[in-house]
This record gives structure tokens, C-alpha cells and sequence, in this order.
């Protein structure tokens, strides 16, 4: 793929077919404070590019295509190939282990500290009696563990993936929380006594819940194997079984993410299971394999997820502390892959030093944020230009602008795919301007289920539409259809009287095919943060332009706070802030409207909001509308 200079003057094209690799990096150490990268060599590359660091010392940086056998650690030798090839076409491992193949008793090897705390409110609501998922309460009992009565897609993650656990066991001392745990693990057992043949079988057997359930067994196994013991033996077997039918069946994984959480698993059981080295070798090789297929080059997950890219990073996090439970090292790759994939997440940081709302996600608040990098150990600061990614910042004294300048993830990749191709979101002192819906992959608590395409739209998202359409086909269960294809994307400092300001400008086809019509938009904010100018211009995409007109709107839908209220003469609006503070919104060609919106919170809750709308008709032939959002006073 081809890379942008960012003082070139020519757009460089986005290509949603192209291929991307990951980078290999080699390392060192730096501290970061907010925009400022400190390190004791400057740490730069010889490109002049930031280094990142992972928890281990290695430096990440710029550099070639990764290979397979980069990431192979260099203490497995020829017999531990063998052995991992042995384990991979079924010969057992307790054959592989020991001479006379004895199996080994089932215990577990090693108690693991977690490194992730989970939600204590949630801990508490399932002491209470129920379940608490985006601010909806399901009652233990009424839950249908078998999963014959399918129930809202965040519910079957949290009870058939487990990760409950971590919330029951913040909530209260471990002996308060135990019986609470074995309840409802011995519930599950009952609905679910044996593995099926195949995954898919419900939804207690999608890979990517078996391996989320497998891994929170073992990570927090003290709340499960510290009872009676029929309970206590009962769930270690069930560890065993899993781990097998995992063995045969992870391959067969709904996505890429669910297939890292099922080789993520896999490994941990090889970790602290008996007779566990083959099972290690052997999923090492399928984690490693996993992550290339998932992570592109700048260290974005290729679903384009702030979500997804959470749950990466919790996964590797999770794993490294299963290695450190059995006191041995991680493959490379586990540390370089953590390394990588925290600074595009930090990308999509707000001054509210909480998540912007895009491909599905939520305001995801401060302190989940935090307490997983720490975890992670990366001391770095967002990137930019997270170019695989196709997310822009822009961090301007006060303000952070974000722009997604790519096509939305390929249909393999897409678990909430959104059609918000040049969509924006800005906040300014920790008071969010713009915002887009978000919360998608949150519907099924207290955001409706019915509400999920519409949630991905276009119009849920502060760009603009044509014909009501959406600029990529949102289709059902998060897949994506045609739509954009191409972005170009030019990045560039400008100087203007005395002033400087950072220059976005990208345009997209996704219109090109139905309406003829290109869609370019131009953001410029200055450096001081108090002023964005904008420009949306629809450009034939052919010589020959369509004869007619078609229907436009360009949304901003406003942050939860924000207080609006539109001028005499329809073109201009005041948008008054919590803090005090005042901003002016103008638009010239058109009148602005304002609308009923929504905006899904931190904790995947809907917030009724509000939005401006430029809206009217336009020739086919084109046509350009400029707008300006500056802070008064």
C-alpha cells in the first residue's frame, strides 16, 4: 500500500481490497505525558517516526512485513516442533509427555492473579440476584443457560462467556462471592453437561464464547474450585473437555476475534492443565497465526473496532498473566502485538479522556480505559494518522478532532460494521461538540435491539447522506455489503496569517455507483482548538454527470450536554456548553434544522440529544456547502 507524506499536496488512495501486513519492531523503553513523547534517546526511528513501547522493553516502530517464523520463539527446537506437529494431527499429549503415556490427575498447575479488575456494580447486582448488562436486569433464575430461548447478544457473551466472574469477584471478599459463582456455574453445567460435535450449536458454543468461558475459568478458578468436591471435579473436567473440543473445533471460529480468544484459551489450558506442553506448543503456533490475520500494520484491529480492539488487548493481557501464573515467558509476539495495539486505541481518546463512538462502540469512560493500559504495561501516546486503522486525530491546545478517513471493515472483519466513512466527532476541555450515536454492539440492554442498523448508519453519524442511503450497505447481525471502497486522504499543516491549523481532506465513492456523485470533505482546525472550518462538496465521479437532483443532508449530531439554539435567520446556531463557554455554528447555502438524536453513554445507555441538519436538494451535477464551528469569546 502505498504511504502519504504528509506535506504532499496529492491525496493518497485507501483501497478497501488491498492487502496490509503488521510491521516487525525491535525495542526500547520511553515515557509519554499527553502529546509529548519523553525518552531518555528521544526515541525516534530513522524516519523521524515515534517509538512505541511494550511492557517488555521492546521498541516499536516503522519497519518490514512480518512472517510466521519472526514470532516462532527461539528456544523451540527441532523435538518441540515435532511435538507440536504431533499434537496437531491428534496424537494425545499425555503420549507426547510421558513414556508410557500415562495421564497425569486433572488438577489445575497454577493459580493466576488477574489483571483486569472487573465491574463492581455489576458484582453487586449479581449478589442481588440478576445479571446487569448496559443498565438491564436479567434475574439469574429466569436465564436459559442451555440457550434454546435465545436471549440479547450482550447477555450471551457475559453468562456463556463467564466474564461475570471478574465482576463477582470485585464486588466482595472471595468467600462472600464463591457460593454465588458455583451456583450458577453448576447451572450452566447442568444445561450444558457435554461438548457438541460441532460449534455453533447455540450460543454456549460459539468459539468465541467457549473460549472466553475457558479462559475466565482458569483465571479465576479460585471462585469455582474452592467448594464441595463432586462440584470442584465436575469443573475441572469440564476445563479438560473444552480445551479439547477447542483443539478440534477452533478453526471453525465465527471471526477473527473470536478465533484469537479460542487459540488464547487453548494456550492457557496447555499453561495450566497436566500434560500441557504439546496443547501450548501446538496453540502457540495457531495464536500467532491468529493475531496476523487480525491486526494490521499500524496496530488496528482489522474490524475497525474500538470494542474489538478492548478485547484484543484484554485477551493478550489475560494470557501473559496465565504465563507469569506458571513463571515462564510469553512468546515475543504476545508482548510486541500488546505493544502495538494500544496506541490506535488511545487514538480514539476524547478530552474527556473517554472513547469517541465509532464502529459500534460506546463512550467507554476514563478509569475502563486506564486500568486496561496499565495492565498492558505500553507507556505511549495515541497516534495520529492511524492510516490501516482510518482514524485521523487531531489534538489542537484544548480540542481533539477525530475523522474516519477509511471505508468501513471488510465483511470477513465486521462485527458492528457502520457506514460512517468521513464522519467526525470533537471535544473541547472535556466537553464533547460532535458526536455519532455509537453503541451497536450495545443493543440489547437498555438500547433496543431493533435499534442496532439504525445505529449503524450513515445518518447516525455526522456526516453526509444522500437520498436518505446509506454510503455503504448496513446489513443484519453487523455484516457489511458494497458501498465505499476507496478513500483518499491528504494530511497537511497550513499557515495563514500568523496562524497555523492541521488540513484534512478525504473523499469517498461510496455514492459514485447509485447517485454519480463523489463526497469530499475538507476539515481545518486551528491550532489554538477555538475553530473548525468545514467544506462538503459533492463532485461528479464521472465526465458524463447525471441529469436531476437528489436529496442531501449533513448531520451533527451534539454532545449530551450541549444546549442549542438556532438564529433568526435559520443559518446559524448557539451551542452553550456546562462549563460556560459559548459556541457559534454557521452554515452558508442552506438553512440548518434540528432534529431529535441520541447518544449511547460510558456504560452502553441511550441519552436523548440533539442535532443540527443542513439539509435540501442538489444537482447531480454537483454542488459544495461550508460551515464553521468557532468558539466565542
Amino acid at each position: 500500500m502505498k504511504q502519504e507524506v504528509r506535506s504532499s499536496s496529492r491525496p493518497v488512495p485507501w483501497n478497501r481490497s488491498e492487502p496490509r501486513a503488521i510491521p516487525l519492531h525491535e525495542a526500547k523503553d520511553f515515557r509519554v505525558e499527553e502529546g509529548v513523547l519523553e525518552d531518555e534517546d528521544r526515541g525516534t526511528s530513522l524516519d523521524g517516526e515515534p517509538h512505541v513501547t511494550a511492557a517488555n522493553g521492546e521498541l516499536i516502530e516503522p519497519g518490514r512485513a512480518l512472517a510466521l517464523t519472526d514470532f516462532t520463539p527461539p528456544e523451540i527446537g527441532t523435538g518441540e516442533r515435532l511435538i507440536r506437529l504431533a499434537y496437531r494431527i491428534g496424537v494425545p499429549g499425555s503420549m507426547l509427555v510421558s513414556p508410557m503415556g500415562k495421564k497425569a490427575k486433572l488438577r489445575l498447575l497454577a493459580t493466576v492473579t488477574s489483571p483486569l479488575p472487573g465491574n463492581r456494580v455489576s458484582g453487586t447486582a449479581l449478589r442481588a440476584g440478576h445479571f446487569l448488562i448496559h443498565g438491564a436486569k436479567t434475574p439469574i433464575a429466569q436465564v436459559d443457560y442451555a440457550g434454546a430461548a435465545r436471549v440479547t447478544p450482550p447477555l450471551e457473551r457475559v453468562v456463556h462467556g463467564f466474564s461475570w466472574l471478574a465482576d463477582l469477584e470485585a464486588s466482595a471478599p472471595r468467600a462472600q462471592v464463591t457460593p454465588i459463582a458455583e451456583r450458577i456455574l453448576n447451572t450452566w453445567l447442568n444445561a450444558n453437561p457435554k461438548p457438541p460435535t460441532r460449534p455453533g450449536k447455540g450460543p454456549a458454543w460459539t468459539v468465541g464464547n467457549t473460549g472466553m468461558r475457558l479462559l475466565n475459568w482458569l483465571v479465576h478458578a479460585p471462585l469455582i474450585l474452592s467448594g464441595d468436591k463432586p462440584l470442584r471435579s465436575r469443573a475441572l473436567r469440564a476445563m479438560n473437555e473444552t480445551a479439547r473440543w477447542l483443539d478440534r473445533n477452533v478453526h471453525h471460529a465465527e471471526d477473527g476475534l473470536a478465533e484469537l480468544g479460542g487459540w488464547a484459551a487453548i494456550v492457557a489450558a496447555g499453561l495450566l492443565l497436566p500434560d500441557g506442553k504439546p496443547r501450548r506448543l501446538y496453540a502457540e503456533a495457531g495464536l500467532i497465526k491468529a493475531l496476523g490475520e487480525l491486526v494490521g500494520e499500524d496496530g488496528g484491529v482489522l474490524s475497525r473496532s474500538p470494542i474489538a480492539q478492548m478485547d484484543a488487548i484484554a485477551l493478550l493481557v489475560r494470557l501473559r498473566a496465565c504465563y507469569r501464573a506458571t513463571r515462564r515467558e510469553p512468546p515475543k509476539a504476545v508482548e510486541t502485538m500488546i505493544g502495538l495495539l494500544v496506541p490506535p486505541l488511545l487514538a480514539l481518546v476524547h478530552t474527556d479522556s473517554a472513547l469517541g463512538n465509532w464502529q459500534g462502540g460506546w463512550a467507554i469512560e476514563e478509569d475502563e480505559v486506564v486500568t486496561l493500559v496499565e495492565a498492558s504495561g505500553v507507556r505511549t501516546r495515541p497516534l495520529r494518522d492511524v492510516r490501516q486503522w482510518g482514524y485521523q486525530r487531531v489534538l489542537a491546545a484544548r480540542t481533539v478532532l477525530q475523522f474516519d478517513a477509511a471505508p468501513p471493515p471488510m465483511p470477513r472483519h465486521a462485527r458492528f460494521g457502520c457506514a460512517s466513512t468521513l464522519a467526525f466527532e470533537m471535544s473541547h476541555a472535556g466537553q464533547r461538540l460532535i458526536v455519532n450515536c455509537g453503541g451497536a454492539a450495545a443493543a440489547g440492554g437498555l438500547v433496543p435491539v431493533r435499534l442496532e442498523q439504525g445505529l449503524r448508519a450513515t445518518a447516525a453519524h455526522s456526516t453526509l447522506t444522500l437520498d436518505d442511503a446509506n454510503s455503504t450497505a448496513v446489513l443484519i447481525n453487523g455484516a457489511i455489503g458494497v458501498g465505499v471502497s476507496e478513500v483518499d486522504i491528504e494530511r497537511r499543516t497550513i499557515e495563514s496569517g500568523g496562524a497555523s491549523a492541521t488540513r484534512l481532506e478525504a473523499s469517498h465513492n461510496g455514492y459514485a455507483s447509485r447517485y454519480g456523485l463523489t463526497h469530499r470533505r475538507i476539515l481545518i482546525l486551528r491550532d489554538d482548538g477555538t475553530e473548525l472550518r468545514g467544506e462538503d462538496l459533492l463532485l461528479p465521479s464521472s465526465r458524463k454527470a447525471k441529469r436531476g437532483k437528489v436529496g442531501f443532508a449533513i448531520r451533527f449530531h451534539l454532545g449530551p450536554d450541549v444546549e442549542v439554539g438556532l438564529s433568526e435567520n435559520g443559518q446559524g446556531a448557539g451551542l452553550a456548553l456546562p462549563d460556560g463557554s459559548y459556541w457559534q455554528f454557521i452554515a452558508s447555502g442552506c438553512d440548518i434544522a434540528l432534529e431529535d438524536s441520541l447518544w449511547v453513554d460510558g456504560q452502553g445507555r441511550p441519552v436523548a440529544t440533539q442535532q443540527l441538519v443542513l439539509q435540501g436538494l442538489v444537482s447531480r451535477g454537483g454542488g459544495n456547502f461550508g460551515w464553521l464551528l468557532k468558539k466565542m469569546g
